[in-house]
């Protein structure tokens, strides 16, 4: 591939071809990320240090190989595992420091997965978090995330 077709890949809706795209990009509302990628989760479990959800496979999350985007997953390790540190009773989540992803198997459209994240360590100024995201009708793991989050520390003031 050339330069310029690397380029043009990369800058969709931003080039002269694509101008007509731009304005329904930027009116896009605030967050629209997350519910792009979090629509159609079910939260089956929350406890302390734990959550499980599930989801169906939408075409929207599929890579050019129609499987699971690993894109989508590592963004799903990030906003799953963010949520379980909430459930410690910390305010924020706070701002990711390291997010890692192993991808092991597929998961495609419409195929029902389960993502367990668990909180490793919740201290006062660091999180650790696992999140693996497995195939309900058979328990095979797809992918495995670690995702350390850095946690302000609260004034006391």
């Amino acid at each position: 591939m050339d330069f310029e077709t690397v380029k043009k890949y990369l800058e969709k809706g931003y080039g002269d071809e694509d101008e007509n795209n731009v304005p329904t990009i930027h009116d896009m509302p605030s967050r629209f990320f997350e519910n792009f990628i979090m629509q159609g989760l079910r939260v089956d479990l929350i406890e302390q240090g734990r959550l499980l959800c599930s989801m169906k496979v939408p075409p929207r999350l599929l890579n050019a190989g129609n499987f699971l985007h690993g894109g989508a997953t590592a963004a799903l390790v990030d906003l799953v595992g963010s949520a379980v540190i909430h459930t410690y009773g910390v305010s924020s989540s706070g701002v990711s420091v390291e997010i890692n992803v192993s991808y092991l198997d597929a998961a495609y459209v419409d195929e029902e997965i389960e993502i367990e994240a668990r909180g490793l360590r919740v201290g006062k100024t660091v999180a650790v978090v696992s999140v693996e995201f497995r195939k309900k009708n058979t328990g095979k793991t797809v992918a495995q995330g670690r995702h350390t989050k850095y946690l302000a520390v609260q004034s006391k003031m």
